[in-house]
């Protein structure tokens, strides 16, 4: 706790003074341009990662990177999707996995999750993924496999599939390389993989 008190004391001290114009407009106005799901893993920030300032990111983070197909009844995932695309009208959503997953690891590799029993019903989510990536125990492609199919899973949404067929709405889907900071869109318009720059 001693390091966030001292991070607290430090954005207190130099950041929040130069961003302090940004803040007071941000203290009266939340208009994210992107909904932005990622994994829960400590590694991957999404505002690092793209160089977001507070404010232009409406995120949400699951292991895995999951988005349960859509569903009536309670559940924080849709609240959170159907309150960014209906209520703060982002312009885009980006999906993001990540090299090195540790939910895809486990997947791939059939690990034994039976004293984590909550985390074994999360990732069945990605049950289609395993079943449509070609090479059992390939972690990178099981993470681009994923990322696409939580796509799929993100245009059952009604607010979702409003926005698309409106066109107020475009999906993206990304992998983020930890160890070079490369971003992959796999869903780049030449309907090929691409690189984007970092």
């Amino acid at each position: 706790m001693r390091d966030f008190a001292e991070g607290i004391a430090h954005f207190q001290r130099d950041v929040f003074p130069a961003k302090e114009e940004l803040f007071a407009r941000l203290a009266t106005d939340h208009s994210p341009h992107t909904l932005f799901i990622g994994c829960s893993d400590a590694r991957v920030v999404p505002e690092l990662i793209t160089g977001s300032d507070p404010g232009e990111l409406f995120v949400i983070r699951t292991a895995g990177n999951l988005v349960p197909a859509y569903t009536p009844g309670a559940d924080g995932v849709t609240a959170s999707i159907e309150y960014a695309v209906a209520a703060l009208g982002v312009r885009d959503v980006v999906v993001c996995g990540h090299s090195g997953c540790g939910a895809m690891t486990a997947l791939a590799h059939g690990h034994d999750l039976s004293g984590a029993p909550a985390v074994a019903d999360w990732l069945r989510l990605a049950d289609a993924s395993v079943a449509r990536t070609a090479t059992a125990g390939d972690v990178p492609a099981l993470v681009r496999q994923n990322v696409l199919a939580q796509l799929a899973n993100l245009a059952t949404h009604p607010s979702v599939a409003r926005a698309l067929s409106a066109r107020a709405l475009t999906l993206r889907g990304w992998v983020f390389d930890i160890a070079t900071g490369g971003v992959e869109d796999l869903t780049a318009t030449t309907g090929r993989a691409a690189a984007l720059a970092a």
